[in-house]
């Protein structure tokens, strides 16, 4: 937010300062943030609530055009959420990247903005601004763009300037239009993920409601706009190409559904990749390398962009793509593109997945890392009834429930199976309330970790919550709990 608001030069004065007055000494907060003020006379009046108070700022956005006056507002409210001990908080300093596109969707030039009746700031004849930063600090305010000869699209918040929940009037037609055209590439990965949260939320609610899925040929072509774009970044376009996950969509629901959830996502994954197939497989054959493995951006971003593109062409579970992600698991030239292929084969249950996941073994077992990753991988997996296959790994040679970093490669990663853990018929909970009170006996804080998997149980249906609340209840029963244990188990079922 420093920087935002003082520009690169402006932060480089306030580190200069700060290194001046305080090398070699212990400092606070405050100490910086002098540095930062007095470096370039700024106006940082209420910046410092940033550290006193807890909470995210919510800040809601209206905008509304004047097509006669040629002049366009943008209206900001804000609030910060009561937390415990601070119940009343004072508005925040807020920095608002802004920029505005035409319906070409090219960058306006902003020449001025007013706030409050005074001009806030005016670009400069020489060199036009297509971004400027907003200082919201009050709770409610209005900033007026002038000389703007169309109704834009507004790009909020550009480069996350601040880490706040934004809500705003833009409607899904103008988020498909940022998703294509904005040059920012955070709001433009921001389009795409709050079109696939209304999507999932949507096709979630038809599927409770015994609907026929159907996907909006809009998300599939704003998909196929960032795909296709040439002149972007590849491990942008692999992170703008990928759906929103399971847990942030339950999260957003008043009941979580494990089971809605996976099956709408995996819906819209495997739709995306049937009408994707022909851009996908261009994807992946576009970004091979038979080069030995080099740690750079470029390889990074290249493999980034194939590895997402190939585990979308292997959910579609078809001989032609599997012997595809086969293909490039035998022929990749290092671990990175090896683990890809085998993370895109492993998807779906059957002998192919069985025999490459035996085969990166042997390969990888005198890495200990690289086998953490394996377990891993296969914990997390969705296929139908993964509780056993957990349960035999518990006697895979290279797991030892005395480790650490095995117990949360295979035991945390399986709870991070929203499918396997939430089971309806309570099989996950029950190994993870079995294997707690094993862990217990051998690392109190390593099975403390383990409980916490148990903590939101609340948010699930009745059904649910008896099955876990039940075993919350065997754990807290049994004798010699450690307090690790017991502190966590106990907080959870009074939550």
């Amino acid at each position: 937010m420093y920087k935002t608001l003082l520009g690169s030069s402006g932060f480089r004065k306030g580190m200069d300062l700060y290194f001046k007055r305080h090398d070699g000494q212990a400092v606070t907060c405050e100490d910086f943030f002098a540095a930062m003020r007095d470096a370039n006379d700024a106006d940082f009046s209420n910046f410092l609530l940033w550290y006193s108070q807890a909470g995210t700022p919510h800040v809601r956005v209206k905008s509304s055009y004047n097509p006669d006056a040629r002049t366009y507002s943008l209206k900001f409210s804000q609030e910060v959420p009561p937390t415990p001990g601070q119940p009343v908080k004072e508005p925040m300093f807020i920095p608002v990247a802004v920029g505005l596109l035409d319906s070409s969707g090219n960058n306006m030039p902003l020449t001025s903005v007013y706030h409050d009746g005074s001009l806030q700031t005016a670009a400069s004849n020489d060199k036009p601004t297509f971004t400027t930063v907003l200082r919201v600090t009050k709770k409610d305010e209005e900033f007026v763009f002038s000389d703007i000869s169309e109704r834009p699209i507004p790009s909020l918040l550009r480069g996350y300037s601040c880490p706040i929940r934004l809500d705003s009037d833009l409607t899904d037609t103008d988020l498909y239009f940022l998703l294509a055209h904005d040059s920012d590439e955070f709001n433009r990965w921001e389009a795409g993920q709050i079109l696939g949260r209304k999507l999932m939320l949507s096709l979630v609610a038809d599927f409770q409601k015994n609907k026929t899925l159907v996907l909006n040929p809009k998300f599939v072509n704003g998909i196929r706009s960032v795909l296709c774009d040439l002149s972007l970044d590849k491990e942008f376009i692999s992170k703008a190409i990928t759906l929103p996950g399971e847990g942030e969509i339950m999260d957003l629901m008043e009941v979580a559904d494990p089971d809605a959830v996976h099956v709408v996502r995996a819906f819209i994954r495997k739709q995306l990749a049937l009408q994707l197939k022909p851009e996908f497989l261009a994807t992946v054959t576009s970004n091979k390398s038979s080069e030995p493995y080099v740690f750079n951006h470029q390889n990074m971003a290249r493999r980034a962009l194939k590895n997402t593109a190939l585990v979308y062409l292997a959910s579609l579970d078809d001989p032609e793509l599997t012997s595809l992600a086969v293909n490039e698991y035998n022929t990749a030239t290092n671990m990175t593109e090896q683990f890809a292929a085998l993370t895109a084969i492993a998807q779906n249950p059957g002998q192919v997945r069985s025999d490459v996941l035996a085969d990166f073994y042997d390969k990888w077992s005198h890495d200990y890392l690289v086998v953490n990753k394996w377990f891993a991988l296969q914990a997390m997996s969705n296929i139908p009834g993964n509780v056993v296959n957990v349960q035999n790994l518990l006697d895979h040679p290279a797991f030892d429930l005395k480790n650490p970093s095995k117990v949360y490669s295979l035991i945390g990663g399986f709870c991070g199976s929203p499918v396997n853990f939430h089971a309806n018929d309570g099989s996950g909970y029950k190994f993870l309330g079995d294997i707690v009170l094993q862990l217990d006996k051998l690392n109190p804080q390593v099975a403390s970790r383990m409980v916490s998997a148990f903590s939101r149980w609340r948010r699930y249906d009745e059904g649910r919550q008896a099955l876990a609340k039940a075993q919350l209840e065997k754990i807290m029963s049994a004798n010699g709990l450690s307090e690790n244990v017991y502190e966590i188990a106990s907080k959870s079922l009074a939550a």
